[in-house]
């Protein structure tokens, strides 16, 4: 669905954000971003999206080469970020899952029935009348991904979605994300809390100053992982694996 070749990010003209990112990743997949803060995950996200111009390399997505093609790149990703009162600007979450259906002119019915569907899949159906600023974080982060679902993207970016979050709001994030990849969903996950995620993704790359330093499956990543400023969970001195990482239990 996605494969991005030697990627490089610069600004001003000699800062260097990040440099030579290159992954490919299959239709319905899940990639878990990492790397400590200051890495350049959020960034690396933003011009996947094409709200950056990337200084060199290539980006495809479904066979399309949208590398010069930022318009492109806006209508067929998504991306959640870690904000979400930046995402969410309409009075009500009706209304603002409305919003960019009616900027893509939509028709009505098709917006009511793509919106009810999106509104199921994520259990925010009883939301939908109430005002955004009455919500918790987990119930605004749900709403900001139902915002970008109801646009039918090819692949969906979350930055930190568990940021900021109590124990029941990650467990609803991480349910919402479960259930778009039953449903066929292509995400890219950026988060340096690997713990909560990294049981349900399919590969893990690691970024550090800009740079990948670590790629392959979880189980292959997250041993060395901790070099990188990678916090991983331990039970008696000794990290859980993989599987035994889900939140939901």
């Amino acid at each position: 669905m996605i494969s991005v070749e030697n990627l490089s990010l610069t600004l001003d003209k000699n800062h260097t954000i990040f440099h030579d990112v290159t992954f490919s990743l299959e239709a319905g997949k899940t990639l878990l971003l990492s790397g400590k803060n200051g890495s350049g995950k959020s960034l690396l996200l933003r011009t996947l999206k094409g709200l950056l111009r990337p200084s060199e390399g290539s980006i495809i997505i479904g066979g399309e080469d949208v590398t010069r093609k930022k318009s492109r790149r806006l209508i067929l990703t998504a991306l959640v970020f870690q904000d979400t009162d930046l995402q969410i600007v309409a009075q009500s979450v009706r209304k603002d899952l409305l919003f960019g259906l009616n900027n893509m002119k939509v028709p009505v019915k098709e917006c009511e029935q793509r919106i009810s569907q999106v509104a199921d899949q994520l259990e925010i159906t009883h939301l939908l009348e109430m005002r955004p600023t009455l919500l918790s974080g987990g119930e605004k982060r749900r709403v900001a991904l139902a915002g970008v679902m109801v646009m039918k993207p090819s692949v969906i970016f979350l930055d930190e979605p568990f940021a900021n979050l109590d124990y029941p709001g990650i467990r609803q994030v991480l349910r919402s994300i479960v259930s778009l990849q039953k449903s066929g969903a292509t995400l890219i996950i950026a988060t340096h809390e690997v713990e909560k995620v990294a049981a349900h993704c399919d590969s893990m790359m690691i970024l550090d100053n800009g740079q990948t330093v670590l790629q392959g499956t979880c189980e292959e990543v997250l041993p060395s992982s901790e070099a990188y400023g990678i916090r991983l969970p331990q039970v008696r001195g000794t990290a859980l694996p993989v599987s035994e990482l889900s939140w939901l239990t």
